[in-house]
């Protein structure tokens, strides 16, 4: 299959492309990494009427750190230099950790973390990292810009918060409490396929080693990154332990709705993602106690 015919405009500032986008509208496609988008089109789901390619806009890709601590990231970051970044080793290690389970070197050489953020793929890694590291997006139209928290971006399946007219631009990540310990992982039939499910969490613990805030995310469990609040309230004023750890497992239950597929039953996702929690939520506690 090919894509429909569509017209290309490739922009080499932001002002530019938001300009198009502004004269577009819905029917115009944002082309980043093109590792989702292309495919769409070439099966012919997606038939935008003009494609407009970000690729050529240099202010969009960077990683830097700010006085503050936070870690600005612009949406055209290509997922490999997250993957090979200090900064993000060193300031964002649950966004380092992630990275490798992420398809294959080579899609990763192309895609893109805003283009991932806004594909809004249930399944895919870095939605679950924004909400868990409780990110935040910036977009932007002509007539300004506007945060947007992780937590609100996701609204439905492959559906986000982003008006027809916006681009996301940035990525923001707040710098992570003393006592903090991180964990990601998850489970696919092969390495680099979709997870059948995954779990990322981010654990603060007090001197005596008790949880004082804890984060609780899911992937492929639901039309959205699942955030397992209630769960993971369980969690606070408890210090690690395997009794612990089993009834947040259980307790998550109850939040997350994974489907039936041709790989999984959604109660063998279910199985595994008792499994996963268990084992991140031990990683997370013994890196913030030994921190």
């Amino acid at each position: 299959m090919k894509p429909a015919p569509f017209e290309y405009i490739a922009p080499t500032s932001l002002a530019e492309a938001l300009t198009a986008v502004h004269q577009h509208g819905s029917d115009a496609s944002l082309l980043a990494g093109g590792q989702s988008l292309v495919p769409v089109m070439n099966f012919r789901l997606a038939q935008p009427v003009a494609l407009i390619d970000l690729n050529n806009i240099p202010e969009l890709d960077y990683v830097r750190r700010e006085g503050s601590g936070h870690l600005r990231i612009g949406s055209m970051t290509r997922q490999r230099t997250l993957e090979r970044h200090p900064l993000i080793a060193q300031h964002a290690p649950l966004l380092h950790e992630a990275m490798p389970y992420i398809a294959h070197p080579q899609i990763r050489n192309r895609g893109t973390i805003g283009g991932s953020l806004a594909h809004a793929d249930p399944a895919a890694e870095l939605p679950v990292i924004l909400l868990a590291l409780d990110g935040r997006v910036k977009l932007q139209t002509t007539d300004g810009e506007r945060w947007v928290h992780g937590r609100d971006f996701y609204t439905d399946l492959f559906t986000t918060a982003r008006a027809e007219d916006e681009i996301l631009t940035e990525i923001e990540l707040p710098p992570l409490p003393p006592r903090t310990g991180v964990a990601f992982t998850e489970i696919a039939r092969r390495h680099g396929d979709y997870a059948l499910s995954g779990v990322a969490t981010v654990v603060t613990v007090d001197e005596r080693g008790v949880c004082t805030a804890v984060r609780l995310v899911y992937l492929n469990a639901g039309d959205t990154p699942i955030s397992a609040t209630q769960a993971a309230a369980l969690l606070v004023g408890q210090v690690a332990s395997e009794e612990v750890f089993t009834a947040v497992a259980h307790a998550a239950q109850k939040e997350i709705t994974p489907t039936d597929d041709i790989h999984a039953t959604a109660d063998y996702k279910r199985h595994l993602a008792t499994v996963l929690t268990m084992r991140v939520l031990q990683q997370a506690f013994t890196r913030a106690v030994n921190e």
